[in-house]
């Protein structure tokens, strides 16, 4: 499911792009005075705060030469949205030292072989891999646990269980292919006509846009497949049926 309109033509404009990575969202940013970029930034968190809440982030500022006071300035506007930098890239060799000094890996994150083995079980935030198009979806297969988060900016399809503690942030639609019993934030981006479906469906918090609701408590325990959309204000929950 597309990013609405809106957001798309932003991402032209300010030559901002947002991918996301093992360790957290890595953030491109366009060429342009620093001034300028780092109001775009924030401008663009700012918009969608819900998304990029609780985010770690790299940031490439590609040729930029930047001064330690950069770098302090970015960190600092980042924090306000609960957003941590853990990362500079910089082509620039100064910037890349100034990077070390203070304690960002300024080096470019390397892809990770493929293995057969099983997922490790030890809980912490992961980012899935994501496609060049930020609009894509986003399909992966494990089970969530308590502590970890998976976000995209577009719509996210998990193959597994979603424990609680665990939590799923997407721009799109959410599709849980297995019990959902952590937090989901569908259409974080201020879509309100995205939708949540699960298999058993008992999310600790479940929201879409800026709806917010919870499972009842008391709530039958028979499983079955079920939608949660946005109608007249409020979440409602359906039976999930493919017609």
């Amino acid at each position: 499911m597309p990013i609405d309109g809106q957001i798309k033509e932003k991402v032209v404009k300010d030559g901002i792009t947002i991918k996301g990575g093992r360790d957290g969202l890595a953030i491109t940013l366009g060429p342009g005075a620093w001034h300028n970029t780092l109001a775009a930034l924030e401008e663009r968190i700012a918009a969608t705060p819900e998304f990029f809440k609780g985010a770690r982030v790299v940031l490439n500022v590609g040729t930029r030469v930047l001064l330690e006071v950069d770098a302090r300035a970015v960190r600092d506007m980042l924090a306000q949205y609960d957003v941590v930098l853990w990362g500079l890239i910089s082509e620039d060799d100064e910037t890349k030292h100034m990077a070390d000094v203070m304690g960002l890996n300024a080096e470019l994150p390397r892809p990770e072989p493929r293995s057969r083995s099983p997922e490790p079980t030890v809980a912490g935030p992961i980012e899935s891999a994501l496609p060049d198009d930020p609009d894509a979806g986003l399909l992966t297969r494990r089970t969530l646990r308590s502590g970890q988060q998976l976000r995209h900016p577009g719509s996210i399809a998990l193959i597994g269980d979603v424990n609680p503690g665990a939590e799923i942030v997407a721009g799109g639609d959410i599709i849980v292919w297995g019990k959902l019993r952590g937090t989901v934030h569908a259409g974080a981006m201020g879509d309100e006509d995205a939708q949540v479906c699960a298999l058993d469906m008992q999310p600790t918090q479940l929201r879409i846009a800026q709806h917010i609701a919870r499972s009842p408590e008391g709530r039958r325990r028979k499983p079955s497949p079920e939608v949660a959309r946005v109608r007249k204000g409020q979440i409602v929950v359906e039976s999930w049926e493919v017609k």
